[in-house]
């Protein structure tokens, strides 16, 4: 399984790529307004850039923010446009569904974009996707990467059910029958069945479990099949934690005798 990372922090980026685990990036509109918070004069361009230098040989996202198709589809040519000749690793964030609360006659908007997009050679990411026929239709369309929010499919499956939560909290992959968001009984399970059904019918769509709280949700989505797992960076430093490890060191580095270390001193 990939592991990208889920920042617009370069700082948290370079780390993570300093440890040669890292196979890419996704950012979004929310984490790069989390990046800039507290700074002033920002260069986006050249922020960007330095994120698709540091990430050269891997894949990064970057994604639109309008909502309609013609708006879509030429802000990702711009995009594209803009930022792929830095390093040839840019694939473009299109939404699932474009549309807002309330709101019809936008429901094939994103996979239209989809559509016009990769047939021009763009790879796109499709994202904000909650259920596995979310997933089909862009695959379909032409997205090479799917991204089902498993975290978010948790929260709304607690909050659907009056269940008070931290958002860092783990839910269980098995879920219950009794608390589920239209059969899909966690984001683990959702993750499962997109995995599921490309695989039934060949489909070459990548599958990126995103909105990964915990480091054993992490873990979850491997066992499920996902190609891929997008992870804060806290997610990822939690990944290599465990107390016995700590008390190992701590024991190993103890019992080390002079004579031991002195074999590799000059």
């Amino acid at each position: 399984m990939k592991i990208f990372i889920d920042s617009a922090n370069l700082e948290e980026i370079e780390k993570a790529y300093s440890s040669g685990i890292l196979d890419g990036i996704t950012t979004n509109p929310s984490l790069i307004k989390k990046a800039m918070e507290g700074k002033s004069n920002i260069d986006m361009e050249n922020h960007i850039k330095r994120i698709l230098q540091v990430a050269k040989g891997t894949r990064v996202s970057l994604e639109v923010t309008e909502f309609t198709y013609d708006k879509m589809v030429e802000q990702g040519r711009k995009l594209f446009k803009m930022f792929n000749p830095v390093a040839k690793n840019v694939y473009i964030k299109i939404p699932a569904n474009p549309s807002f609360e309330g709101e019809k006659n936008r429901e094939f908007e994103g996979l239209r974009a989809i559509k016009t997009l990769s047939g021009e050679g763009i790879p796109i990411n499709c994202t904000l996707i909650f259920t596995p026929e979310q997933a089909l239709l862009a695959a379909k369309a032409g997205a090479k990467i799917v991204s089902p929010f498993a975290g978010r499919v948790d929260d709304y499956i607690r909050t659907l059910s009056n269940i008070s939560f931290n958002k860092s909290d783990y839910f269980t992959a098995e879920g219950r029958d009794s608390l589920n968001d239209n059969g899909i009984v966690s984001g683990i399970d959702l993750v499962r069945q997109i995995v599921d059904i490309f695989k039934r019918y060949n489909i070459k769509a990548e599958v990126l479990a995103a909105s990964i709280r915990n480091a054993r949700q992490a873990r979850e989505a491997a066992l499920a099949g996902a190609d891929i797992v997008t992870l804060p960076f806290d997610v990822i430093k939690e990944l290599m934690s465990h107390y016995k490890t700590k008390e190992g060191m701590k024991s190993f580095t103890d019992d080390a005798i002079p004579e031991y270390i002195e074999l590799t001193k000059n």
